[in-house]
């Protein structure tokens, strides 16, 4: 069927000009994509890689450091803060300026925050870096989805999301093993953690100048700097509150009553000045769309089991189980495992099929499952029982994980895709943080306690023995200790960690029950840069009718270069991005 083209001239093959041809006339082939994604899925690497090669040197970080189990969980909990802070903005400006510049930015910050943070001298250097990491991680993540989007229609793009999947698995496996071999050799030691992610960085960065062509059309408008910083003070006063709850000032106290009430008067003056925002930061008017807003609450949640349940597993494996930082890094493999399969066979299958709540809704099940199983083990708990466990919740993160904005990229304007997409990887993300934050200090407390209560069994030998702060907070040397003291110790160790993912199911419970109440709408064929937008909440039956003359233009053209008279977008666009 031909269509109009802006001249007017009738072009009978616009239809067929890609449904991945964002940039020029024929459409990409599978090479062609794979090789304009490889810069973007080597940033993501390094992106992940940073917030997991850490994981298993973090005991030794923190001991190096002076540290306790507060810095411990600091050191996770800040660039987990600024990711999710700065995601909604990344988001935004995706809309606004060139996707591929902002990638590129991205990884600048992040070489930034590496190094400064290899060069670290106390925990609070180390706590500050990791936000300059997070902001950079931040970008990266935000942007890998949505360049995605603007290349590949939904229906394939489940294959590609795969692919990302994957690259998440990898990075999530390799970054504690990587860690763990670097702590362990001596002539690196832990500093290099910081330092082995930036080879991978400048070399992502002149990759994706090579190979990321997208079409740019320059839009006047103004970003909204003042939603931007309500939206970053309010999380941020949030999750201080909870990870120095229980701690530093009761739950229930004045220091905590002021800094919820400061979170919530700072999120209400979000909402009222994004209200008003001609370009605002997120949207509202997209969570008039049900599945948006479901499966943004589904990702909160997610978040919560995905990050808590992976976190806590390195001081697991060391402090209960008296593995080193590399054999730590091993046994998390039937999780990653699990997780590699899913995202890339439930990818594969939901590009042939359009479907894919089905899966959405068994990953909420299995994680929830998984989380429920590890809330049983214990320091002795045979491995095997722990393997197949870890495997149940990974097979489900990695169904969920994806496809939750799979789904939210399928309903939304070609104007609106990056901060739909941030929207949802933004929630995870303040999932996640929050998770880490309220957990670590749950499991500080926990530890002390099952400490205090070992020591006491052990009677006045054990409790001489114990004087000295093995319950004060700090990491504990397991090989300084008194073989009683050690096993006290581990035994903690092993149930505090246990009662992390138990206290962590309830919200995979809670995600699984979001996931099914959202409605599945089949994928589209065509490219999110190809459509004009559908209403609020299109038809799952009857999308929204698609005007000749704009899917002619938005095949060569950026989201919302402009309006023509049908309410549509159209504009030039500029391939040399």
């Amino acid at each position: 069927m031909a269509t109009t083209t802006p001249t007017g001239v009738r072009d009978g093959n616009a239809e067929h000009r890609g449904r991945h041809a964002p940039a020029g006339g024929a459409p990409m082939t599978h090479r062609q994509i794979m090789e304009a994604l490889s810069g973007l899925l080597l940033g993501m690497f390094v992106a992940i890689l940073s917030s997991t090669i850490v994981t298993n040197a973090l005991p030794e970080i923190i001991s190096d450091l002076g540290g306790g189990q507060s810095a411990y969980t600091w050191v996770v909990t800040a660039s987990l803060l600024a990711m999710t802070a700065t995601t909604p903005l990344w988001g935004k400006l995706a809309d606004l300026f060139p996707k591929k510049l902002l990638v590129q930015i991205s990884l600048i910050i992040y070489v930034a925050g590496s190094v400064v943070a290899g060069l670290s001298q106390n925990a609070g250097m180390l706590i500050v870096c990791r936000v300059v990491q997070g902001i950079g991680v931040g970008g990266l993540s935000a942007l890998a989805q949505i360049v995605m989007a603007a290349m590949i229609s939904p229906r394939e793009r489940g294959r590609y999301s795969g692919y990302l999947g994957a690259t998440f698995a990898v990075a999530t496996v390799g970054g504690p093993l990587l860690g763990g071999v670097i702590t362990d050799t001596d002539w690196l030691g832990w500093r290099w953690c910081f330092y082995v992610g930036v080879p991978f960085a400048v070399i992502a960065l002149i990759v994706l100048q090579k190979t990321l062509k997208l079409p740019f059309v320059k839009r006047q408008v103004r970003v909204d700097w003042s939603g931007a910083f309500l939206i970053s003070a309010a999380v941020s006063l949030l999750l201080v509150w909870v990870t120095f709850a229980g701690d530093k000032y009761d739950w229930v106290s004045w220091q905590s009553c002021a800094m919820v009430g400061g979170s919530v008067v700072l999120g209400a003056l979000f909402l009222l000045v994004e209200a008003r925002a001609s370009e605002p930061i997120i949207p509202l008017r997209l969570f008039r769309n049900r599945t948006i807003t479901l499966a943004s609450l589904a990702s909160l949640f997610v978040g919560v089991a995905m990050f808590a349940g992976t976190v806590f597993f390195s001081q697991y494996f060391q402090l209960a189980r008296d593995k080193s930082p590399t054999m730590s890094g091993v046994m998390t493999i039937p999780m990653i495992g699990g997780l590699f399969l899913s995202s890339t066979v439930s990818g594969q299958i939901i590009t042939r099929t359009g479907h894919w709540k089905a899966w959405l809704v068994g990953g909420g099940v299995l994680v929830t499952a998984g989380l429920g199983l590890l809330g049983t083990i214990r320091y002795d708990t045979d491995y095997w029982q722990i393997a197949l466990f870890m495997a149940v919740m990974g097979l489900g993160i990695g169904m969920m994980m994806q496809n939750l904005v799979l789904c939210t990229q399928n309903q939304v304007a070609p104007a609106d895709l990056g901060a739909a997409s941030s929207v949802v990887t933004f929630f995870r993300s303040l999932g996640g943080a929050i998770g880490v934050s309220a957990l670590g200090a749950v499991m500080a407390n926990r530890v002390t306690h099952y400490v205090k209560d070992g020591l006491a069994e052990l009677g006045p030998q054990g409790a001489a023995l114990g004087h000295g702060g093995t319950g004060g907070g700090s990491i504990p040397d397991l090989d300084a200790l008194p073989a009683p003291i050690r096993t006290v110790m581990e035994t903690a160790y092993g149930h505090g960690v246990a009662d992390v993912f138990l206290y962590s199911a309830p919200f995979a419970l809670l995600a699984f029950l979001v996931t099914l109440f959202i409605k599945e709408v089949a994928l589209k064929s065509h490219s999110s840069d190809e459509v004009p937008a559908p209403a609020p909440e299109p038809s799952a039956d009857r999308p929204a009718p698609v005007a000749p003359a704009a899917t002619a233009v938005a095949a060569r053209a950026e989201p919302g270069a402009g309006r023509g008279v049908d309410g549509h977008d159209i504009g030039l666009a500029h391939p040399g991005e």
